[in-house]
């Protein structure tokens, strides 16, 4: 491999921050359609499950796996007849770690085994991050997070590797404005606890705080080696 092909290989990463605020709003419309019946919200679950997928398997360059698809899609699936019975709280608590799951399994490779560690992790900052979301609707200081959504990718140009990839910024920072405009644009209910952009702002810190978790896993493809003066 030449260095512009590392180069490029470094640069193909997913993209995660991108997800979450494909989350953001998704997550709010879904709870503040509760009242319609379940399965006319399955077109919308579907679709932003496939946007978050989108967003982390597309950059990359290539098809997921079949496993890496089957343990992304498999979650959701099931969770479905749970939502259809009306037994738990409908599927928006997953989506809040759906973009840090497809992040530890856009890492999953043969050669790059999921360490158990990071799925318990992973588990455990779910758990935290619904707990968060919860609690939000009653001391809503974690709402805040819905308006550094487009600050981050502005902070993170300061990175040059990150300036190099102008599509990835253009994109965040269009989504970011957008889980703002849709969350305020979202009438609340008559008797609502509590206004959209609350939830919205309590799925941003919760979905920000889980992806930031699953950053931790090393990427062994990701790494350079000089052999005979070339890149590999």
């Amino acid at each position: 491999m030449t260095s512009g092909d590392a180069v490029a290989s470094r640069n193909r990463r997913p993209w995660t921050f991108a997800a979450v605020c494909v989350m953001v709003p998704a997550l709010t419309l879904l709870v503040f359609n509760l009242a319609d019946p379940v399965v006319q919200l399955l077109p919308w679950y579907a679709a932003a499950y496939l946007l978050i997928g989108a967003c982390i398997f597309g950059p990359i360059g290539k098809v997921p796996s079949l496993r890496q698809a089957v343990a992304f899609l498999l979650p959701g699936a099931l969770l479905v007849p749970l939502a259809l019975t009306n037994v738990g709280w409908w599927c928006g608590g997953w989506l809040l770690g759906l973009p840090a799951w497809g992040l530890l399994l856009s890492r999953w490779t043969p050669e790059n085994p999921l360490p158990a560690v990071q799925v318990l992790k992973f588990l455990g900052l779910l758990l935290l991050g619904m707990t968060i979301y919860t609690l939000n609707i009653i001391y809503p200081v974690p709402s805040l997070g819905l308006f550094l959504l487009p600050i981050i990718p502005l902070v993170r140009l300061a990175y040059p590797e990150y300036r190099a990839r102008p599509q990835q910024v253009a994109v965040e920072v269009v989504l970011a404005v957008a889980a703002i405009v849709i969350a305020f644009a979202i009438h609340t209910p008559e008797g609502s606890w509590s206004s959209p952009w609350v939830y919205a702002g309590g799925a941003a810190t919760a979905g920000l705080m889980i992806a930031f978790g699953a950053r931790g896993v090393p990427r062994r493809s990701g790494r350079v080696k000089v052999n005979n003066g070339a890149v590999v």
